[in-house]
């Protein structure tokens, strides 16, 4: 695959052989972000477990230190005074039934995080093959099947993230922006990387951490050494 010129001039900063600090990967990484938009921060952690089996998933929620930087349009699935509890809380589409049918029959996806109520799981439920491809099923273990759904708005607003392994044993989360300062980088890292190792499924043995590495949205992955963190173990 052909990089860009600006991927090409990031790519040389990066000693691909090398684990890095996360003090220097950090410092490094903010050189790549040379988009002419906020890039967004991801990172990457490959853990040493097999998701093929339910005990050795690792899933949750975590709200980061500094936020995500990044602005989360939410849809809630509530009526009466929990639709006007979402309202209040800022939720940006709220609906039960027209809802459901405004994604079913106009493929409506306009919206980053869905919230339900427990009682509207029924409504909810017949979207699964719709929702549940793009990540969006709401899920009791994420908080985003909950009555109290002004708190599930409140926190997601304010930078909670979901994070759970895929079929290859990766983790992907947004760790930020571009424009925040390092030490918020290094907060918010050192946040995601201490959840997943108190995550640990106790049948897992050998390393956890196999991998992890750093990118913005248009530049080349900076690995991390994993041992640096595996201290805390």
């Amino acid at each position: 695959m052909r990089r860009g010129k600006k991927y090409q001039e990031s790519d040389k900063l990066i000693d691909r052989h090398k684990l890095y600090a996360l003090d220097e990967g950090v410092e490094i990484l903010k050189k790549t972000a040379t988009a002419n938009f906020d890039e967004t921060i991801e990172l990457h952690a490959r853990l040493g477990v097999d998701s093929r089996h339910a005990d050795q998933q690792v899933r949750g929620v975590l709200s980061l230190p500094h936020g995500t930087g990044r602005e989360v349009t939410i849809a809630v699935f509530a009526e009466g005074e929990a639709a006007e509890a979402a309202k209040e809380a800022g939720a940006d589409i709220i609906g039960s039934d027209d809802l459901a049918e405004r994604i079913q029959n106009e493929n409506f996806l306009d919206f980053d995080v869905v919230i339900a109520t427990p009682d509207m799981m029924g409504t909810v439920g017949r979207l699964g093959q719709i929702l549940g491809p793009q990540g969006l099923m709401p899920n009791p273990r994420s908080g985003t099947v909950t009555q109290d759904v002004a708190s599930a708005v409140k926190d997601i607003k304010a930078g909670q993230i979901e994070y759970r392994t895929d079929k290859t044993n990766i983790i992907h989360v947004p760790v930020g922006k571009a424009s925040f300062t390092e030490d918020d980088l290094k907060d918010n890292i050192k946040a995601i990387v201490g959840e997943l190792i108190k995550m640990r499924p106790a049948s897992v043995s050998g390393q956890y951490l196999k991998t992890i590495s750093i990118s913005a949205t248009m530049g080349p992955g900076i690995k991390l050494n994993p041992t640096q963190f595996q201290r805390s173990e």
